[in-house]
């Protein structure tokens, strides 16, 4: 029987903070052999173990331990249109999406490591258009639904409520008086919870992140079907 994860190790956190003093091709290049091993190896590792509690969950929410083009994001930053020329993120992101999901826009359950802060959660980020208008359009015909996800007692126990960036304005075609008005506004659907980074260095991260993805089941539930798309 496969051990539990038993925690990443400190070398990750050394990594990322040498990256950010160090953020260039050279650099990179010459300490590669470390992001294999420090980074790659131990997260790859992580996404297999966390797999088993997505099942649990929902059978159409994969974790994909593939270094390349599974459930981890690339380190490679796309700096096209950015002002931030920096070739590398000094931060590692795994994307656990939704089978049909294609890109980070896709809903899905998150984990972000860097060495000043460690979160995870669950959601949909920036929304596209289309899929943004299916959510606000679900949350309008649910209503009450809606509202008891957003008053889920776990959920708002472990995150303190659905939050995510909003337009100022009320969106064109909805009611800007409706009590869920707050919520209609939002471009980015997401809970939350932040935790020290030591914490990612014990076995008892993986039981948090398996606590918080059950808890965020509620709001991905609504928003997977919302969009269509079998939970």
């Amino acid at each position: 029987m496969k051990k539990d994860f038993p925690g990443f190790p400190k070398e990750l956190f050394e990594f990322l903070s040498d990256l950010s003093k160090n953020n260039n091709r050279e650099w990179f290049n010459a300490n590669k052999d470390r992001y294999r091993s420090n980074v790659v190896a131990p997260v790859c590792e992580f996404i297999t173990t966390i797999q088993p509690a997505l099942n649990k969950i929902s059978e159409y929410y994969t974790a994909d331990p593939r270094p390349n083009g599974g459930s981890m994001f690339r380190i490679y930053k796309d700096t096209r249109f950015s002002k931030d020329k920096r070739p590398y993120k000094d931060h590692v992101g795994c994307h656990f999406r939704h089978l049909a999901g294609k890109d980070a826009h896709a809903p899905g359950f998150y984990l972000h490591l860097a060495p000043d802060v460690v979160f995870f959660g669950a959601g949909i980020w920036k929304a596209p258009n289309p899929e943004l208008n299916k959510i606000r359009t679900a949350i309008v015909r649910n209503s009450e639904q809606w509202g008891k996800v957003i008053k889920n007692r776990a959920l708002v126990k472990r995150f303190g409520g659905v939050d995510g960036d909003g337009l100022k304005r009320p969106p064109k075609g909805f009611d800007p008086d409706h009590p869920h008005i707050v919520d209609l506004k939002r471009k980015t659907f997401f809970v939350l919870q932040t935790v020290k980074p030591t914490l990612a260095l014990k076995p008892e991260f993986i039981k948090e992140v398996r606590k918080a993805f059950s808890a965020t089941s509620p709001l991905v539930k609504f928003i997977t079907e919302a969009l269509g798309l079998s939970y």
